[in-house]
């Protein structure tokens, strides 16, 4: 039998309650550790301490949340009541406690995990870097249902609570302590003395300001519901994510009223966990733990050299510096170096948001005009522009000049690495690793082999992904690889669209009634129509369809998109400038069925020929590569989940209109067989 908790008392009289999961990075609040934890809570209990701490004995953080492997198991809303009123008996039994408490926070404090700190009198956090405390349930389809809306409410205000748990944004500790959802926020050889300090002392808890109780207040709840609902409704829609609204309407109606908060969550939580929604998004919460476990943890670099300082470049040397990594940055002239350092300092402030850890990074970003960093990296990332003769002769330049043991990598988005490789020495060595604009905020990366390239190579690429934050989804060297092969007749599906004369605003927003993250059209300018164009024309041969001469048009006037100012939108202070869109809903299905079944008919000749392992690893690759509708679990699950015969007979009927470009792959046979 496990045994997740370890108890100690110390000469103080003070209880020690250690949470470490056996056999795991991370402790997660599963069904049987919190069956064990309510029992240290009665022993703890009969013996009287002065006070509790509970900590935890892993590194890296302290519980990351409810059992999400577990919600993907819950068959009814019985069942998923009866787990959330079980953990309300043993969260209340922690909060009852006659003897202070103390939550003792280094690292991750998230969800279930923060509920638990919630119940605690106290909590103290450190203020490392990996220390994290937040409310991502509405990212699973869900929200608080542990206690966390009645205590968060309670602790912070109103408006501070659920501006948290509608957001899913993640707080650092000094954060946490100014909105009051700590009590200290120190370095971590502080925590145990001042957690001692707090059970000697005993000072009272912080009150909210009148303003943030007032919005709980009956006649008050209403209006502020209404403001809630018009926040969330510019990022989801309740069709798609049902949960915010939820949140919203459970605490419009209970907000104060302890019980009935209480009798809310696990009505409500429920029926949310185990609708569609929330399957779908635990569905990909599961993919990603599962391309995290593709990667070798045992490759670690510690200096990385990149060449290229345009913008992916640039970005990819910046992000790697972010991650705690040194990097040396090479291009042509010193003045586009310069260029990429302005970015990567923007994207420095923006992130790490201290002075001192700004000019650390700063310090560990070398312009390296001469390629002097070369011979100490451990990784080398080529990233110039896609052109396979200017690839190659910088290989033949940097290949030398590497340590023997060097992953060599190319940031290529299309080419396959036989073409790029053949004049190596050693072509077994190159890898693909290619990052997705923006790179800050796309979480893929694919890992781009051949039939010849060695499994270590692959694991330890894997392992550098996962060092810089990074999803690695291995995929065939092909041209397109998976994403772009998948996204380009999405896109090139609305430039036709454009060239047939309908709105480019009518173009995005049936993409976004569908569930993208971003229009295709805003996408296209954002990614560079350039490489667009470039990324097409190499896809051709694939796409069954020429190339939109409108996109040609723009490129040849140097019309580039977000980057020029200009594309299909015009772009003012990085945003592009958007007429109403005015068509009918109707008007807006068939729009969104072009792009849709486009994208949806080429992940299955991805499946079909293997360039991803499986068809997760797809939807894995689209979702996360893409942003394609989250709440639909992927295109082939969305496929299957749907019913495949409606998808094929939808494209059947838009071949029959458009042409070839919308014939059946020959994977729809396969899956026409499935039952």
């Amino acid at each position: 039998m496990k045994k997740y908790f370890h108890l100690q008392q110390d000469s103080d009289g003070i209880a020690w309650l250690t949470f470490d999961t056996p056999d795991k990075a991370a402790n997660v609040l599963t069904e049987e550790a919190l069956e064990e934890f309510d029992t240290q809570l009665v022993t703890i209990a009969q013996s009287h301490p002065k006070g509790l701490v509970i900590q935890s004995g892993k590194e890296k953080g302290f519980i990351a949340g409810a059992d999400v492997k577990a919600f993907a198991r819950i068959n009814s809303p019985q069942e998923a009541q009866q787990l959330i009123l079980r953990a309300h008996d043993i969260l209340r039994r922690l909060e009852a406690l006659s003897f202070p408490s103390v939550a003792l926070i280094h690292g991750f404090c998230l969800g279930g995990g923060l509920e638990l700190a919630l119940a605690c009198r106290y909590r103290i956090a450190s203020t490392d870097p990996a220390t994290r405390l937040g409310f991502p349930e509405v990212r699973l389809g869900i929200f608080p249902g542990f206690g966390g809306s009645v205590r968060s409410t309670r602790l912070l205000g109103h408006m501070q609570a659920m501006s948290l748990m509608l957001s899913g944004r993640n707080l650092a500790a000094r954060q946490a302590k100014r909105i009051g959802l700590v009590d200290h926020a120190l370095p971590r050889r502080q925590l145990k003395n001042a957690a001692r300090h707090l059970i000697q002392h005993q000072p009272p808890g912080k009150t909210p300001p009148l303003w943030q109780r007032l919005a709980g207040s009956a006649p008050l709840r209403p209006l502020i519901a209404g403001i809630f609902r018009r926040q969330v409704g510019k990022q989801a829609i309740q069709d798609h994510y049902p949960a915010p609204y939820a949140l919203i309407d459970h605490w419009r109606k209970h907000a104060g009223h302890a019980p009935a908060m209480y009798a809310s969550e696990a009505r409500r939580v429920p029926e949310l966990l185990t609708g569609k929604t929330a399957q779908n998004l635990i569905r990909l919460f599961l993919l990603q733990d599962d391309l995290k476990s593709l990667a070798d943890s045992r490759f670690q670099a510690r200096q990385v050299h990149v060449v290229g300082g345009g913008v992916m470049g640039g970005d990819i040397a910046a992000w790697c510096v972010v991650r705690g990594l040194r990097v040396t940055l090479q291009d042509r002239s010193p003045e586009l170096l310069g260029r990429a350092i302005s970015r990567a300092h923007q994207l420095f402030r923006r992130k790490l948001r201290d002075r001192y850890r700004i000019q650390d990074a700063m310090d560990r970003l070398i312009p390296d005009h001469l390629g002097n960093g070369l011979g100490k990296a451990d990784v080398v990332i080529e990233a110039i522009f896609e052109d396979l003769e200017a690839k190659q002769a910088l290989f033949d330049d940097i290949e030398p000049r590497m340590k023997p043991d060097a992953i060599l990598a190319s940031n290529t988005s299309s080419i396959p690495l036989q073409q790029l490789g053949t004049g190596l020495a050693n072509p077994q060595r190159l890898i693909g690793l290619h990052f997705f604009n923006p790179v800050a905020k796309m979480p893929l990366v694919e890992i781009v082999t051949t039939e010849e390239t060695p499994d270590e190579l692959a694991a330890a690429a894997g392992g550098f992904v996962r060092q810089i934050g990074k999803l690695p989804l291995p995929v065939r060297s092909h041209p397109g690889f998976l994403v772009n092969r998948v996204l380009m007749p999405y896109l090139m599906e609305a430039v036709t669209l454009l060239d047939e004369g309908v709105p480019a605003t009518d173009i995005d927003r049936a993409a976004r009634n569908f569930g993208m993250p971003m229009g295709p059209v805003e996408l296209a300018d954002t990614v560079g129509l350039d490489i667009c164009l470039s990324v097409a024309n190499k896809l051709s041969a694939l796409l069954h369809g020429k190339v939109p001469d409108n996109l040609q048009a723009l490129v040849e006037q140097e019309h580039l998109g977000r980057k020029t100012g200009r594309g299909f939108y015009e772009w003012r202070k990085g945003k592009p400038q958007k007429d109403k869109s005015t068509a009918e809903q109707n008007v807006l299905e068939q729009y969104s069925d072009r792009m849709i079944m486009r994208l949806i008919n080429e992940a299955v000749a991805c499946w079909r020929e293997g360039i991803a392992a499986d068809a997760d690893k797809v939807d894995a690759g689209i979702v996360f590569g893409t942003g394609f509708a989250p709440f639909r679990g992927g295109p082939l699950h969305y496929v299957m989940e749907s019913g495949p015969d409606r998808f094929f007979s939808k494209l059947q009927k838009l071949e029959y209109t458009y042409g070839e470009r919308f014939a059946p792959d020959k994977g729809w046979e396969e899956l026409l067989k499935e039952p």
